[in-house]
């Protein structure tokens, strides 16, 4: 037991090791909207769920030595892919076929396909390790929950070192090099043990197993029975996960560092909950009042905890950290985030993580069924956690958004309780208990409009436009609709912050960068007819984008649907401003969607392309920094076409610079715009056309209380020719270095005074 602990460790932390990084890759080409990550997910899941089944299916007919043979055998092949997935997963998919792939089933089906012999051979792991270690029918549920406890443990470990330190110092290639290690290690502790088992026979059933197989005669309720009480067990922790990843995202305002911590406490705990309660099992007599009550009491005390960070978030000291209108990305704005997560996230995956060996309990009752029985039951526990990962995601945060998803997770808890309650008699205290504090759950949980506005600091009468769907939560705070008005609010019009996955991402009256970005593309190309923003924020950058006459198309899409319904909501509030002309205008089109994506699908070609300005240490926002990224931007522009983008760390700029022949770094601005033509640049020529009376009155349609978009580019700009020396590319797909700021410092880029700076600090950085 103590080789194979640590094996089944190494096995979980190597596992999710992979699964941050496959998930990463496979986002790459599915996209990174929230219907394509579901999509991602399920095909890992479907993975688990199929080597489950084939778990299920020959692990008792093995002797317990070719069983742990077997295990090895699943390490060790996991190992190899792990070592050749890059190739496959990134490589093929994310680049050759990027863009060619559009049907949802079809995207799906290729996850599937990359992940498939990987995953299999994960799920069926466990059944087969279960076969090798049955030899006592009184110890097999503490010995199956106590190893599969070390293994969600090593997982949890797995994903915080993961996101915390490892991938970023080691990319995610060096990241499944040294997951594959320790699937090795997992391989070779298991193959020490092979003198020991040499001599054990596969056990044979008995006739009352064989009955007990069939469904008669099982003192705790049926296998199938208790594999529908998993499936729901599974739903709920998941959805809750994925709950406790939106609302602690939004606090904390969402990284690279953020899900991999809710994840990584969550399965610690969960972990933990499983060591603790395999501890139980041997002494009890009947496992059915254990499950239900930690269930139960698991979601209650979720629920509990959730309704205390809700009424806390307001008030010091904690909103002194994590206050809706302060950046929370370091020091103790980090640090309180963590500290929520911790006590929010580990009590209720501890009690919960307790019902795997309880049922094991139940169910184990005959030697020659063990692997069976733990694959079946694996087998349920995925496919919950699938409906609950799926169902929640892309079904009911879309219709019931957060708030409701947490009341349809109340009520499917007291139904469980009433279930138990109906089957062992009405007279049992400690579940009439839950089940009322699950019930009182269902009343007491804040609606959908109380929660975001309570999050994000609304004050009493107030006016917000906010909405919520699959891809994320978007919330418009309109700080001059209350007295005292703030300095520079105009009577009328709306005046605040616009806020997106927690961050404040732009303001209303526009930020004069946001338009700067817009304008300063169409006034320096000759031309600019067509025009295309990744991502619309609070729309300054899209607005700006039309500051030209000779641009009959603008189109932006935007990753976070929401952001479209609240802007829409605005315009039907303010219809003379700039917001509403967006809607109104068929020059302006606004779309849902990945920018990225969009960018690999079809031949259209554009005269200018510029990014919506992104926080550099953002999740995800890698994907648009990296130079496969800037490679594709440049497919996509007409010839003299111009790419616009914000330009806020020294890699970025790098980066830039070494995809685009001509790079110019517009000062003190960090604007950088880059071109396979020559950048007809002026700063005097450019500063008349910002000056004309035209331009103005657009701009000043976005924000009339700022007019001096010249001192963006007082100073002199940094530019590269083609015969210029350039640092090579330090942000790329696998390697998103500013991502993951804790372990790759970020340096701004307002020390550079000559590009030959950022060469030699990119050198001297390396």
């Amino acid at each position: 037991m103590p080789r194979l602990a640590v094996a089944f460790f190494c096995s979980g932390f190597a596992a999710l090791l992979c699964q941050i990084v496959w998930q990463r890759m496979l986002g790459i080409f599915a996209g990174s909207d929230t219907v394509s990550a579901a999509l991602v997910v399920g095909a890992f899941l479907a993975g688990l769920g199929l080597g489950s089944i084939i778990g299920a299916k020959i692990a008792d007919r093995l002797s317990p030595y070719r069983a742990m043979i077997g295990f090895a055998l699943a390490e060790g092949g996991v190992a190899l892919f792990a070592l050749v997935s890059k190739f496959f997963l990134y490589d093929f998919l994310a680049t050759d076929l990027a863009g060619v792939v559009d049907n949802p089933v079809a995207i799906f089906a290729l996850c599937f396909a990359g992940l498939v012999l990987p995953t299999t051979l994960m799920g069926a792991s466990l059944p087969l390790l279960a076969r090798a270690i049955a030899t006592n029918l009184e110890t097999v549920a503490e010995r199956i929950g106590t190893l599969y406890g070390l293994n969600t443990l090593g997982a949890g470990l797995g994903a915080l070192l993961g996101g915390w330190l490892l991938v970023g110092n080691l990319g995610f290639v060096g990241a499944l090099v040294l997951a594959a290690g320790l699937d090795i290690l997992a391989a070779v502790l298991a193959l020490t043990l092979l003198p020991a088992l040499k001599g054990a026979a596969v056990p044979s059933s008995q006739p009352a197993a064989r009955a007990a197989l069939a469904g008669q005669s099982e003192p705790f309720g049926s296998l199938r029975l208790w594999c529908v009480l998993v499936f729901l067990s599974g739903y709920v922790i998941v959805a809750l996960e994925i709950v406790w990843v939106r609302l602690l995202g939004q606090v904390g305002q969402y990284h690279a560092y953020l899900f991999p911590t809710v994840l990584g406490i969550f399965l610690l705990a969960d972990g933990l909950g499983m060591a603790v309660a395999a501890r139980m099992v041997r002494r009890m007599k009947d496992p059915r009042p254990a499950f239900f009550i930690t269930q139960a009491g698991g979601f209650a005390l979720g629920a509990a905890l959730i309704m205390a960070l809700y009424w806390a978030l307001p008030y010091p000291p904690i909103s002194d950290h994590v206050s809706a209108d302060v950046q929370r990305l370091r020091d103790m704005g980090l640090a309180t985030t963590v500290t929520l997560i911790v006590l929010v996230v580990g009590p209720p995956s501890f009690l919960i993580g307790m019902t795997f060996p309880f049922v094991q309990r139940a169910v184990q009752q005959d030697l020659a069924s063990v692997g069976a029985r733990v694959g079946w039951v694996q087998l349920a526990n995925i496919l919950g956690n699938a409906a609950g990962s799926i169902g929640t995601g892309i079904v009911t945060f879309h219709l019931l958004g957060t708030a409701g998803t947490l009341q349809l997770l109340a009520a499917l808890s007291v139904l469980l309780m009433l279930f138990w309650l109906w089957k062992g008699g009405w007279n049992r205290k400690p579940e009439l208990a839950l089940a009322g504090a699950c019930g009182l759950a269902l009343v007491v949980l804040p609606g959908n409009a109380a929660l975001w506005s309570r999050l994000h600091h609304e004050k009493p009468g107030q006016r917000t436009a906010w909405a919520e769907d699959r891809s994320g939560v978007a919330f418009f705070r309109d700080d001059g609709s209350v007295a005292p008005r703030p300095p520079g609010a105009t009577p009328g019009e709306p005046y605040g912050p616009f806020f997106i996955q927690g961050f404040s991402q732009g303001r209303i009256p526009f930020l004069p960068i946001h338009q700067f970005l817009g304008a300063v593309g169409p006034l320096l190309h000759p031309n600019p007819e067509r025009v295309l923003a990744i991502g619309i924020g609070s729309g300054g950058t899209p607005w700006a984008a039309g500051v030209s006459p000779a641009t009959r198309e603008v189109r932006a899409i935007e990753l976070v649907g929401p952001v479209i319904t609240a802007l829409e909501e605005l315009a039907q509030r303010h219809p003379q401003g700039p917001i509403a002309e967006m809607f109104r205008n068929p020059r302006w089109r606004l779309e849902y969607g990945d920018g990225r994506r969009a960018l690999s699908k079809g031949e259209e070609r554009y005269d200018i392309i510029q990014a919506d300005a992104i926080l550099p240490e953002g999740s995800h926002s890698g994907l648009l920094y990296s130079e496969e990224f800037l490679q594709a931007v440049r497919r996509r522009l007409n010839p003299g076409g111009l790419y616009v983008q914000w330009g806020p760390t020294q890699r970025t700029v790098e980066t830039f610079a070494s995809v685009f022949p001509h790079t110019m770094l517009i000062m003190p601005g960090s604007v950088l715009i880059g071109s396979d033509s020559p950048i007809p640049f002026d700063a005097a020529a450019l500063a008349r056309r910002f000056a004309d009376p035209a331009v103005q009155a657009h701009l000043a349609r976005g924000n009339r209380n700022f007019d001096d978009y010249a001192s963006f580019f007082a100073r002199a700009p940094l530019a590269w020719a083609p015969g210029s020396p350039r640092a090579e590319a330090s942000l790329t797909d696998v390697f998103p270095r500013d991502e993951f700021y804790l372990n790759n410092p970020v340096y701004g880029t307002q020390t550079l005074s000559r590009p030959s700076d950022v060469v030699a600090r990119a050198a001297g950085q390396r």
